[in-house]
């Protein structure tokens, strides 16, 4: 099961790389919708699947605080890698190393829940896992093609992206390895859902203009959160 999801979040990149080459996205607007799936997914399985799973094995008030310390990461993350996470372009000639970092961290710290014993539940897993392969492809776009325009040349792009891609899966071999971590999963898969509340309610807020979300918006978000409902 470990080596099939390694497999379904390395081909989650390798779609974005895919959709980058056949219809070369030029800007944000091109995979904003995608974005605001995954978003309104992400928030759904959050608050349906994840925090009652969590809340379930850990009662305590206290794991609330891990919450919110995984949404304070994630703006920390996102001070450094400038909102690629949820669709932002930053056309420049020079990609600066703080980006990269910031995602690979953010990739490496989402995948480890996935690993060993550390998520009780196995639909709470699936939604967990999906919600990633979700968020995944469309953050590729944006990352190869920030790369891209960047004028860096493809075999160094692609070598980047394939960093990112590993990522996840090495967080997730660690959840795995490191088995003394079991006794902080609650722990960690709060950190993970906070980071999930902050990109799902960033996207979501960030996807209307001056504050008005369009009928072909709304019924995207729509969309995604019964997909989220009905899919785990």
């Amino acid at each position: 099961m470990e080596i099939i999801n390694i497999v379904y979040l390395l081909i989650s990149v390798a779609i974005g790389a895919v959709i980058v080459e056949i219809f070369k996205p030029t800007n944000s607007k091109n995979i904003k919708l995608l974005l605001i799936f995954s978003g309104a997914f992400l928030f759904a399985v959050s608050v349906i699947h994840l925090i009652p799973e969590l809340f379930h094995h850990h009662p305590k008030d206290s794991i609330g605080i891990f919450i919110l310390l995984g949404f304070l990461i994630q703006i920390l993350l996102e001070f450094f890698s400038k909102g690629i996470e949820h669709g932002h372009f930053h056309k420049q000639k020079i990609i600066p190393f703080s980006v990269m970092l910031s995602l690979c961290l953010h990739a490496l710290i989402e995948g480890v829940p996935l690993g060993g014993e550390l998520v009780h539940n196995h639909s709470a897993h699936n939604a967990l896992l999906t919600g990633i392969l979700l968020h995944k492809a469309p953050v590729s776009i944006v990352l190869l093609s920030l790369f891209l325009q960047s004028g860096m040349n493809r075999t160094r792009a692609y070598f980047f992206l394939f960093l990112f891609a590993l990522m996840t899966p090495l967080g997730l071999y660690s959840g795995h390895l490191f088995s003394q971590m079991a006794i902080y999963s609650n722990e960690i898969m709060a950190i993970v859902i906070g980071i999930f509340l902050h990109i799902s309610t960033t996207i979501l807020f960030e996807s209307s203009e001056d504050h008005k979300f369009s009928l072909y918006k709304i019924s995207v978000i729509i969309v995604g959160a019964i997909f989220a409902i009905f899919s785990i």
